[in-house]
């Protein structure tokens, strides 16, 4: 049996294969301390802590060297906690973060210093379905991380993709679609739109990150979603990323989001997504494009 490492109470199964150098896992959240870092009273849910500390931990376990954090919508507009956690990092890390629409140039210009590499639009959180909705939030968004050479990371179903798919074909920045793009891990390549995502790929305007598959799939091994993953790089193994959600923040089937109580999160093993995706991308070469090569284009490591 592999060794493992223990993070927040959870046993991570250590990676079954050579970690490249450089690797990176582009997309985490740090939360905490409360008392520092006050979460947003608009909130959805209420995290527990995963401090850097923790998060560090969990690097190191997983053999990984570069981390992106991204904003939660826990946190609204208030990039304090991400950006205490990038200066602590240094050089390692890179951050996506949310900001007003009234942002400020310098606010901009001092959130690049800091290492922000990209703005995230959370569309799904926030259930905005509209396609009208969502164009105003991209277009206003990118117009933000033009002028820093950034790119804007969504969270978005399929139906919006393909209902906006000339509007971010023309937007002046890359775009990151979260979490498999929200395809449907048990429909296939043939569900509606999926085909939209998979131009988008091909003309290098889209990432799509291949994180959280269990937000896609209902299969304890997510092979279904392991299916996504190889059609996404066929489509085109330059525009892949890999990500591991941690702390694994989420709602829960059937159970309703409560800000007044701590929201539990998913005790999502790391290695062992880590050792599927290696598993799905079938080669050294893709597994390190995905976990090094991409990365250090897309946020300037």
């Amino acid at each position: 049996m592999a060794a493992t490492g223990s993070v927040l109470g959870i046993e991570h199964t250590r990676p079954d294969f050579d970690v490249p150098a450089g690797a990176c896992d582009c997309h985490v959240h740090v939360f905490g301390p409360d008392d520092r870092f006050p979460l947003s009273r608009d909130r959805l849910y209420t995290p527990g802590p995963a401090p850097l500390a923790d998060l560090l931990a969990h690097q190191r376990t997983l053999g990984l060297d570069r981390v992106v954090i991204v904003q939660p919508s826990t946190y609204s507009t208030d990039n304090s906690c991400m950006l205490d956690a990038l200066h602590h990092l240094g050089g390692k890390a890179r951050g996506v973060a949310v900001v007003d629409a009234g942002a400020s140039e310098k606010t901009l210009r001092d959130l690049h210093e800091a290492g922000i590499r990209g703005l995230r639009v959370n569309l799904e959180t926030v259930g905005v379905t509209d396609p009208l909705a969502a164009r105003s939030h991209l277009e206003k968004t990118a117009a933000q991380a033009a002028p820093f050479g950034w790119h804007v990371q969504v969270y978005v179903d399929l139906g919006v993709i393909a209902a906006l798919h000339d509007v971010i074909r023309d937007l002046p920045v890359p775009v990151v679609f979260d979490h498999f793009a929200r395809a449907n891990a048990a429909k296939g390549p043939d569900q509606p739109h999926f085909a939209a995502l998979l131009s988008l790929m091909h003309s290098g305007k889209a990432y799509v990150k291949l994180s959280a598959p269990r937000r896609i799939s209902d299969l304890p091994d997510h092979a279904d979603a392991g299916e996504i993953a190889k059609i996404l790089a066929r489509a085109n193994p330059e525009r892949l990323l890999w990500g591991s959600d941690w702390p694994h923040p989420g709602a829960r089937p059937g159970i309703a989001r409560d800000p007044n109580r701590i929201e539990p999160f998913h005790p999502d093993d790391d290695g062992l997504a880590l050792n599927r995706l290696n598993s799905w991308m079938g080669s050294a070469d893709l597994t390190r494009r995905v976990l090094v090569e991409n990365p250090a284009r897309l946020y300037g490591f």
